[in-house]
């Protein structure tokens, strides 16, 4: 028992200390996108922080057309007093229409893959709230691992952190062309008995829609 204790403690102050980082860490990936091991540290095109790999022979050029796929929660989530399920399934529709909205200035927008398609596979992985001037971390609705931090909150506002994996196949022969991990900042909420909204996260959303758009290999 006392071991169990010892590694789920040593796994919390990894992920809480991941969490300081602006730079999304191993002990925050999620599975969604199996291999890990080439993403290297990297900028979007708006200068965020992220993990990030491009195949050597990546050419957008090649592709006329994007199949932005509605972005899933990974691992599967359980809506929470403070993140409702209505939240979660307005998140994963206004991404899947933002990168849309984006993309549709360079791509065309189609619903099925073709040879001359970009497949966009992504998942959102975690939602942070941490309470402002504060290192510890709550983790909700996806846990990796949970810190008891709203407790000692009291009504301190808490930021809201999203974190998304994303993934580019060649729509040809399903080939992975691209893969990036990143978070985004939200709004910051009032406590914790104030549930997160679509509203609260939207600048996050909106962000990496545009990074996608302006993407660069």
């Amino acid at each position: 028992m006392q071991m169990k204790a010892l590694v789920v403690t040593g796994l919390a102050a990894a992920l809480l200390a991941g969490c300081a980082s602006d730079t999304p860490q191993p002990a925050q990936y999620s599975g969604f996108l199996g291999d890990y091991a080439k993403l290297r540290p990297a900028q979007s095109a708006s200068g965020a922080k992220v993990m990030r790999w491009v195949a050597a022979d990546f050419d957008p050029q090649r592709y006329a057309a994007v199949l932005v796929e509605k972005p899933q929660f990974y691992p599967s989530p359980q809506p929470s007093p403070q993140v409702s399920q209505q939240t979660l399934d307005e998140i994963a529709s206004y991404l899947q229409l933002a990168l849309q909205r984006e993309l549709a200035g360079r791509l065309r927008i189609v619903t099925r893959a073709g040879p001359d398609t970009l497949v966009l596979r992504s998942a959102i992985s975690a939602i942070h709230l941490s309470p402002e001037g504060l290192k510890a971390y709550e983790v909700v609705p996806i846990a990796l691992v949970a810190a008891a931090a709203s407790t000692a909150a009291g009504t301190r506002d808490l930021d809201s952190e999203i974190f998304v994996e994303l993934e580019a196949r060649d729509g040809g022969d399903s080939r992975v062309v691209a893969q990036v991990v990143r978070k985004g900042h939200g709004l910051p909420l009032e406590n914790d008995q104030t549930q997160l909204r679509l509203e609260d996260i939207r600048p996050a959303l909106d962000a990496w829609a545009r990074d996608a758009r302006n993407f660069k290999p």
